[in-house]
């Protein structure tokens, strides 16, 4: 079983409240989830209006499938007009690894 997770920092467009925060960021949880079939979820930066933490998570049997499905996510937050991409740190591990 392969496990993968990027963790993106974004820097939020014209933003002035955590409930403008919300208005942006959901949406992009809530496309990575519809559209790949993944974990996602508002992971960081919870208290700075512009800045937010996305992380997502995938399990597969196949190593590369697992590659596949975390190189479109990145595409797809990467290609967000309303925010920008600040950095991705990006893991992947076998289930038996030490």
């Amino acid at each position: 079983m392969w496990i993968g997770w990027l963790e993106f920092d974004v820097l939020l467009g014209d933003v002035h409240s955590l409930k403008e925060k919300r208005a942006v960021v959901r949406p992009i949880v809530a496309e990575l989830r519809r559209r790949f079939m993944i974990s996602a979820a508002e992971t960081g930066s919870a208290d700075l209006y512009r800045r937010s933490g996305i992380g997502v998570s995938v399990v597969a049997g196949d190593r590369a499938h697992v590659v596949e499905v975390l190189d479109a996510a990145e595409r797809l937050v990467a290609g967000r007009p309303e925010i920008e991409l600040l950095s991705v740190r990006r893991g992947l591990h076998r289930s038996d690894d030490d």
